[in-house]
C-alpha cells in the first residue's frame, strides 16, 4: 500500500472542480470506522489498517454530512454485502467547522468470526430519499492457537529505546574490556525483534495509543486509547475496541492487573482498561477502573500512584472534577453492557473500591502486610506521579529529604509491586493478563534528567527479574518487555575525561563550553569504560564517578547541562501542591538547573521538554512461542502474537 501525492492531489482537484459545477456540494460519507486504506485512498491491499482478533468486539461509525437544508434520516451498515442487524444510533456531530447537520451513525459492539478480509458498506439515507455511501474494509486475524500460554505479563517501560537499556546495562552490570561484565534481566530474554510505532495520525506517538496498540492489536490517535476518533466532542463516546482484559476475562475467565510508577489515570495504565478519546480526563478514567474494569474485564489489581483522582472534591489534594467525569450516552452503555456514569466529583472512589472487595494499601509497609489470601488489591502510594527510584533510593538511605517534600516517604519499588501484583493474580487458574509499567524512564527523560531515568530503567529491569522468575516457576507465562515509544533520541556519547572533582570545579566556573564541553567530553577511545559500584540494595552507591558516562539528546529542547546528577527533580505539574513550598522551589525547566556552568546545549525542538521520537523499540520476550517476536513488525502485531499463544476458544 503506496500513495502517491501527486495522485491524491490530482484527485482532489478533480473533487474541487465537480463541486465547482454543481449548484450545491453532494452530500458525503466524510469518515468511516474502522478506519482503512480504502476509504481514506481508494486502495483495497495490504497491509490493512484495522485488524482484530475472530469474535473480538468494535463499533462500526460513519459521520455523515448532507447537503444544505437536508436532514439524514437512517444509516445501514453492510458486510461482505450482507445487511447487518441491530440498532443504528444517530447523533449530532460536535466538532467544529462541519457542515450543518452533520450526522454521526454508530452501530455497538459488533463482532466477526470469519478470519479474512471483509468489505464493509455504510449508506446514508437522508430526507429527501437520496443517499450517499462509502466503502471500507478491515481483518479478521486467523490466529492459530496454540494454547501454550495462560498468563501474559506485558512489561512496558515507557519511552524506553534501545539506549536506555544501553546506559542502564553499563551503570548496573559494567563493561570491561569491550565486553558486559553481566547482562539485564531482560538481555537475558531468549528472543528478541524491534518494533515500529508510529500512531494512526502521526510518525511520532505519544503514550496512549503507543500502549493500546498491545492492548487492543489498532492504531488510534495521538491522546486516544481503546477508541478509534469520531466527530464529536464528548471525551468517552468514541467507537470502542475491546480490550485484552475485556477479551480475555470475557472468554476465558481471566484477571487483569495494572501496577505503573505513575499516576494510574496516565495513558500506559488507562490503554489496558479504559476507552476514552482524551488521556487526561482523570475522574472518569478512574470511575472506570471501578464501573467498568473491574465488571467486564476482571480488574483485581490496580497499584500506583493517583489517589488524588479517589478523594472526593473536597478533601485537601483531590483532583476530581466533573469537567473531566463522563455519562457514556444510552446507546453506548446498553450496546457494552456496561455502567453509564455520572457527574460525582464528590464521589470517594476509595471507599467505593474497598466497599468492593479492594484490600488497600496507602505505603510500602501497609502493600508487604497485604495477606496472602488477598484477591483483590489496590494500591496508591502518592497524590499523582510517585517518586522516582533514584529519589525513593536516596529517602531509604537517608541522604535526600525529596519523597518527604511531596509528602509520601515510604513508596514501593516497583519490583516490590510487581511481585505482589503476581501473588494476587496467581490465585486464578484460569489466568491473567497483568501490565506492569516503569513510567518514569519517560518522564525523567522528556526531563533530560540523565541519571533519574536511567536509574528508574534499572528499577524497571529489577521488576522484569521479578516476571521472568516467576514465568520460571510456572511454564505457561509469557513475558513480553516492550515500550510504548523512544523518549528524547537518546544517546550514550562517551564519558567524562576528568575526576568527580574536576568535574564539579568546572560546573561552578561559569565557563560554558570551554569548561564543559572542551576537555571533558571524551569520545571513542577517550570514554574508556565508566565504572559504578552497587549498593546492596542493586543501585548504585552514587551516579557522580569519576570518568562518568555522558549521555546526549536528539529530541532535546533547551537545557543548561553539567553533566553532574541533579539534587532534586524538575516540578511535576500534575502533583496538587506543586504551587506550594518546598515543591514551589524545586526547578521549573531544564533552564533553570545548572546554570552556574553556564554551558547552554541549544535544542532541535521547541518548549521545556525532550520529545518522543519514532524510533523503532525493541521487544523481548520469555515463555512458550518466545521465537514469534523475533524480526521487526508493526506494533500492533505484538497484540495478536501474544493472541496467538493464549489459547483462544
Amino acid at each position: 500500500m503506496k500513495h502517491n501525492p501527486l495522485i491524491q492531489l490530482l484527485n482532489a482537484s478533480i473533487l474541487v472542480l465537480a463541486g465547482a459545477q454543481s449548484s450545491e456540494a453532494a452530500s458525503a460519507i466524510t469518515r468511516l470506522t474502522p478506519p482503512s486504506a480504502l476509504f481514506s485512498f481508494g486502495d483495497s491491499s495490504a497491509p490493512y489498517i484495522s485488524r482484530f482478533l475472530p469474535g473480538q468486539r468494535f463499533d462500526l461509525q460513519c459521520t455523515v454530512a448532507p447537503d444544505s437544508g437536508k436532514t439524514v434520516t437512517s444509516v445501514s451498515f453492510k458486510v461482505d454485502g450482507k445487511p447487518l442487524k441491530g440498532t443504528v444510533n444517530l447523533t449530532p456531530a460536535t466538532v467544529t467547522g462541519l457542515p450543518a447537520g452533520t450526522t454521526v451513525a454508530t452501530l455497538r459492539a459488533y463482532f466477526n468470526t470469519a478470519a479474512k478480509v471483509h468489505t464493509f458498506e455504510a449508506t446514508a439515507t437522508l430526507n429527501d430519499g437520496s443517499t450517499a455511501a462509502a466503502t471500507g474494509n478491515f481483518e479478521i486475524v486467523k490466529t492459530p492457537s496454540t494454547g501454550a500460554v495462560k498468563n501474559v505479563i506485558f512489561m512496558i517501560g515507557d519511552g524506553m529505546g534501545a539506549t536506555h537499556r544501553t546506559a542502564a546495562r553499563i551503570m548496573s552490570r559494567g563493561v570491561e574490556m569491550g565486553k558486559a561484565l553481566e547482562p539485564l534481566a531482560m538481555d537475558t530474554f531468549p528472543s528478541t525483534g524491534m518494533a515500529m510505532t508510529a500512531s494512526l495520525n502521526s510518525i511520532i506517538t505519544d503514550s496512549a495509543p503507543g500502549a493500546a496498540c498491545y492492548s487492543t492489536g489498532n492504531k488510534s490517535n495521538n491522546n486516544q486509547q481503546g477508541v478509534f476518533p469520531d466527530d464529536t466532542l464528548d471525551k468517552f463516546d468514541n467507537p470502542r475496541v475491546e480490550y485484552i482484559g475485556e477479551y480475555l476475562a470475557r472468554t476465558q475467565g481471566a484477571w487483569l492487573g495494572i501496577v505503573t510508577t505513575s499516576d494510574v489515570f496516565d495513558a500506559t495504565p488507562a490503554a489496558f482498561a479504559v476507552h476514552t478519546q482524551d488521556r487526561g480526563a482523570g475522574t472518569g478514567i478512574c470511575d472506570q477502573y471501578l464501573d467498568e474494569a473491574a465488571v467486564k474485564a476482571n480488574l483485581r489489581v490496580l497499584l500506583g500512584g493517583g489517589r488524588k483522582w479517589f478523594l472526593p472534591s473536597t478533601t485537601a489534594g483531590s483532583a476530581r472534577a466533573d469537567a473531566s467525569d463522563y455519562v457514556l450516552p444510552a446507546e453506548l452503555g446498553s450496546g457494552w453492557g456496561v455502567a453509564q456514569g455520572t457527574l460525582d466529583k464528590d464521589r470517594d472512589l476509595l471507599a467505593a473500591f474497598q466497599a468492593q472487595g479492594f484490600q488497600y494499601a496507602s505505603n510500602r509497609e501497609t502493600l508487604l502486610s497485604v495477606p496472602a489470601t488477598a484477591t483483590k488489591l489496590l494500591g496508591l502510594f502518592a497524590l499523582s506521579n510517585m517518586n522516582v527510584a533514584k529519589d525513593k533510593i536516596d529517602g531509604r538511605r537517608s541522604a535526600s529529604t525529596v519523597v518527604n517534600d511531596y509528602g509520601f516517604p515510604d513508596q514501593p519499588m516497583l519490583d516490590e509491586m510487581t511481585e505482589k501484583a503476581l501473588q494476587v493474580l496467581s490465585k486464578n487458574k484460569k489466568g491473567f493478563c497483568l501490565m506492569v509499567e516503569g513510567a518514569s524512564i519517560d518522564k525523567q527523560a522528556h526531563a533530560m534528567d540523565t541519571e533519574r531515568w536511567i536509574l528508574d530503567t534499572i528499577e524497571f529491569d529489577r521488576a522484569v527479574a521479578k516476571a521472568k522468575a516467576f514465568a520460571e516457576k510456572n511454564r505457561n507465562t509469557l513475558v513480553i518487555v516492550a515500550a510504548d515509544h523512544e523518549c528524547a533520541g537518546v544517546a550514550v556519547i562517551g564519558a567524562s575525561t576528568v575526576t568527580n572533582a574536576a568535574l564539579t570545579t568546572r560546573a561552578a566556573s561559569g565557563g560554558g563550553s570551554a569548561q564543559l564541553r572542551t576537555g571533558v567530553v571524551g569520545v571513542y577511545e577517550s570514554a574508556g569504560f565508566p565504572s559504578y559500584a552497587l549498593a546492596p540494595d542493586g543501585y548504585p552507591t552514587t551516579t557522580d564517578v569519576d570518568y562518568k558516562m555522558l549521555v546526549g539528546y536528539a529530541g532535546n529542547a533547551d537545557r543548561y547541562e553539567d553533566w553532574l546528577t541533579n539534587s532534586k527533580p524538575l516540578r511535576d505539574s500534575q502533583q496538587p501542591f506543586n504551587n506550594v513550598a518546598p515543591l514551589s522551589t524545586y526547578p521549573s525547566g531544564p533552564l533553570n538547573r545548572d546554570v552556574a556552568g553556564a554551558f547552554l546545549v541549544t535544542g532541535q525542538v521547541p518548549g521545556s521538554s525532550a520529545v518522543h521520537s519514532a524510533s523503532d523499540i525493541p521487544v523481548s520476550a520469555y515463555g512458550p512461542g518466545n521465537i514469534l517476536f523475533t524480526g521487526v513488525y508493526d506494533n500492533t502485531e505484538v497484540f495478536f502474537r501474544v493472541m496467538r499463544l493464549m489459547g483462544l476458544r
